[in-house]
C-alpha cells in the first residue's frame, strides 16, 4: 500500500505562468572613475623607519602586559636546571689541575 501524505489530499498546484515580456535590454552604467592617488611619492624614509620602531615597541609593549597577565592567572613561570654527572666523569681527576699541582 503507497504511502499517503497531508491526509490523501493533493495540495492544489499553481497555474502555469508566462514568462513576463521585457523590455529591450539597456546599455550597461559604467563604473566611476577610480579616485586620484594621493600626493608625491611617499613620506621620509625615517617616518617609514620610525613608525615600524614604533609598531615594534607597542608590540613589545603588549606582549610584556600579556606575559604579566597569564603569570598573574596561571602563576610564574620557574625554570629548573639540572646537571646530570656522570661517575666515572666525576672521578676522574682534571688534567688542567693535574698541570697545575706539578
Amino acid at each position: 500500500m503507497p504511502r499517503r501524505s497531508s491526509g490523501g489530499r493533493s495540495a492544489p498546484r499553481a497555474a502555469p505562468r508566462r514568462a513576463p515580456v521585457s523590455s529591450p535590454p539597456q546599455t550597461a552604467s559604467h563604473a566611476p572613475p577610480p579616485a586620484p592617488t594621493q600626493g608625491g611619492g611617499g613620506g621620509s624614509m625615517m617616518g617609514g623607519i620610525g613608525s615600524t620602531i614604533a609598531q615594534g615597541m607597542a608590540f613589545g609593549a603588549g606582549s610584556g602586559i600579556a606575559h604579566r597577565a597569564v603569570d598573574a592567572v596561571m602563576g610564574p613561570r620557574t625554570i629548573q636546571h639540572e646537571t646530570v654527572v656522570s661517575e666515572a666523569v666525576a672521578a676522574a681527576p682534571s688534567p688542567v689541575l693535574e698541570q697545575l699541582w706539578k
